[in-house]
């Protein structure tokens, strides 16, 4: 085992500070640069957090899309950027995680942009018969290697998810939700102050909260928003199993890449 005083953190668009209006996830959006601007500067408060908490390295992967939202040359330049392909390296490396800028579950009442992988394909995810988010999959994944979530970020429903799902979690509410596609947020400094508080004590506090223990094997049940899109999934998944016309099985024996834990 390496020596594990170090933290990964995971990012999404949608949770951070300043994003307040579904436009602003759109990357053919005016403001949608400002919004990337301030995923990053909310990312740097997490990582001088840790820091700041006494970690020595800090991993950082830009979760939200293909992963290439991170303004060039505004990440702290102590923090370590990875791409999905490293994280199972990375994973056994950290003593905590922390998800920057996280949204709630689909389906989630008064949340911003609510949703899980596709707002457009994708109506419920559930691991066994737990509805489930983002959030979670991020948390099984790291509780799997013995690593429990210690700070979350995002608007105030998606805090909330964090606090249900990983008791003792530190959480930054940087907005909340007017309807699923506006959200009233704080300003931005206040916000950073918020996260940066978090993720220090979360990095501080991590050997007091318990990793999320998904026993294996353990199944993941994807409904789908239409019968077609349903049948585009099936189409090429060997072992998947069709439970109904939107709905679709499959029995997770073995975690290794964070592509274990999904559909």
């Amino acid at each position: 085992m390496e020596n594990r005083n170090a933290v990964f953190i995971v990012t999404d668009l949608e949770g951070i500070s300043g994003v307040d209006k579904i436009e602003q996830i759109d990357e053919n959006h005016p403001e949608h640069k400002t919004a990337c601007e301030n995923l990053v500067l909310d990312t740097n408060a997490a990582i001088a957090g840790a820091f700041d908490a006494g970690a020595e390295t800090v991993y950082v992967q830009d979760g939200h899309g293909s992963g290439k939202n991170f303004i060039p040359g505004m990440l702290d330049p102590r923090a370590i950027q990875i791409t999905m392909k490293e994280l199972p390296d990375c994973i056994r490396k950290v003593s905590a995680t922390m998800q920057i800028g996280l949204h709630a579950m689909a389906g989630t009442h008064r949340a911003f942009l609510d949703h899980t992988q596709s707002s457009v394909s994708i109506h419920n995810y559930y691991f066994n018969d737990m509805k489930i988010g983002e959030l979670m999959q991020d948390g099984v994944y790291s509780g799997h290697f013995g690593v429990p979530v210690v700070a979350v970020s995002g608007d105030r429903a998606a805090c909330a998810e964090a606090e249900h799902f990983f008791p003792g979690v530190h959480t930054a509410v940087v907005k909340t939700a007017e309807e699923r596609n506006k959200a009233d947020c704080l300003p931005t400094a206040e916000a950073r102050k918020l996260i940066y508080e978090a993720a220090k004590a979360g990095y501080l506090d991590r050997h007091n909260i318990k990793p999320y223990s998904m026993p294996l094997p353990f199944t993941v049940t994807v409904e789908f928003n239409r019968t077609d899109y349903c049948d585009a999934q099936y189409a090429w998944r060997t072992n998947a199993e069709r439970l109904d016309a939107r709905t679709i099985r499959t029995v997770k024996e073995n975690i290794e890449t964070y592509y274990d834990v999904l559909l």
